[in-house]
C-alpha cells in the first residue's frame, strides 16, 4: 500500500490520503459483516422514516414532544448515513482509501450531528418539564415558534461546536503512517497519527465538548428532578404511571447515547485502546440510532395507537 504525501513550502510532509482498515481484516467474516450492518443500516433509516411519517400522517401527534421526536429521526438517520455506506463500500470492494479533506469532512459533520443529537435530547428533557410540571400552560409555554427556535439553535448549536474540533484537527500534521485502525474517520484516531504535540488541541476539545455535554445534561438532569417530584405529587397510580411512561422512551435514548459517549470518552486514547474504541464507536454510530425507533414505538401508547390506526384504517373503512 503505498502512502499519498505532499510536501508543503518548509518540507515538512503531509499526508494527503488515509487508508481505513475496517472493522475487521478477517476476509471470511467479511459477507456476515455486510449482511449485518446492511441490516441494521436498512432498519434503522426504515424506522425512523417511519416515525417521521407517522407524526406527519396522524394529526393527533402534531404536538412538540412529537416534532422534536421526528428530528431526533433525522439526525439518527443522518448519523449512521455518514458512516455506515462508506463502511459497507468497504467491506464490498475493499476500498479503503479516504482523503484527508474526506476523513475531516466525515468527522466534522459525524461530530455536528452527535453534538445536535446532545442539544435535542436536553430540549425533549425540557419539553416533558413543561408537560408534566405546567400542564395547563403547556400549549403557551411550548409555542410554535419556541420549538422551531429549539430545534434550528440545537443544529446551530452542533454546527458550530464542531468547529472547534475540526478547527483542532486541522491544525495537526500527519506525516504517516497513514492507516487508521477503524472504520471511519474519529477524532481520537486521527490524533494518534499525528506528528505534532497535539495536547493543546486535546485541552481546547476537551473543555468545549465537557461544556457542551455538561450543559445539556444538567438541563436534562434538572427537568427530571422536578418531573420526579410532580410525579410523585400525582395522587393515582394511573396518573403517576401515564406521567411517567411519556418520560421513559427519553429517558433510556439518553442512557443509551449518553453511555456509550461516555464509554468512548473513558477509554485511553492510545493505539492499543483503538479496538476498544471501534467496538464503543459501532454501538454509538451504528446499533443506538436503530434502537431509538424500536424505543419510542414499544413504550410510547400514543406512536402504537397510531401505527393501529393507520394500518387498519383501510380495512375499517371498507
Amino acid at each position: 500500500m503505498s502512502l499519498s504525501i505532499a510536501m508543503e513550502p518548509e518540507n515538512r510532509s503531509t499526508v494527503m490520503e488515509f487508508i481505513l482498515t475496517g472493522f475487521t481484516s478477517n476476509p471470511h467474516l467479511q459477507p456476515l459483516l455486510v449482511f449485518m450492518f446492511l441490516s441494521v443500516y436498512t432498519f434503522t433509516v426504515l424506522g425512523n422514516v417511519s416515525i417521521m411519517f407517522i407524526v406527519w400522517y396522524w394529526s393527533h401527534l402534531h404536538t412538540p414532544m412529537y416534532i422534536f421526536l421526528t428530528q431526533l429521526s433525522f439526525v439518527d438517520i443522518s448519523l449512521t448515513t455518514v458512516i455506515s455506506p462508506k463502511m459497507l463500500v468497504g467491506f464490498l470492494t475493499g476500498e479503503k482509501r479516504i482523503s484527508f479533506w474526506e476523513c475531516i469532512a466525515q468527522t466534522y459533520v459525524f461530530c455536528s450531528l452527535g453534538s445536535a443529537e446532545f442539544f435535542l435530547l436536553g430540549v425533549m428533557a425540557y419539553d416533558r418539564y413543561v408537560a408534566i410540571c405546567n400542564p395547563l400552560l403547556y400549549t403557551v409555554n411550548m409555542s410554535k415558534h419556541l420549538c422551531v427556535r429549539l430545534i434550528v439553535g440545537s443544529y446551530i448549536g452542533g454546527f458550530l461546536h464542531s468547529l472547534i474540533q475540526a478547527g483542532c484537527l486541522y491544525q495537526l500534521s500527519f506525516c504517516g503512517p497513514n492507516i487508521i485502525n477503524h472504520f471511519a474517520c474519529d477524532y481520537p484516531v486521527l490524533v494518534n497519527l499525528s506528528c505534532t504535540n497535539f495536547f493543546l488541541n486535546d485541552l481546547i476539545r476537551f473543555v468545549f465538548c465537557t461544556m457542551m455535554v455538561a450543559g445539556s445534561l444538567l438541563v436534562i438532569i434538572v427537568s427530571y428532578i422536578h418531573i420526579i417530584k410532580s410525579i410523585l405529587r400525582i395522587r393515582t397510580t394511573a396518573g403517576r404511571h401515564r406521567a411517567a411512561s411519556t418520560c421513559i422512551s427519553h429517558f433510556t435514548c439518553v442512557f443509551l447515547f449518553y453511555g456509550s459517549c461516555l464509554i468512548m470518552e473513558l477509554i485511553p486514547n492510545s493505539k492499543e485502546s483503538e479496538d476498544k474504541i471501534k467496538v464503543v464507536a459501532v454501538i454509538h454510530a451504528v446499533l443506538v440510532p436503530a434502537l431509538n425507533p424500536v424505543i419510542y414505538s414499544l413504550r410510547n401508547n400514543e406512536m402504537k395507537e397510531a401505527v393501529r390506526k393507520i394500518l387498519f384504517k383501510p380495512i375499517v373503512s371498507r
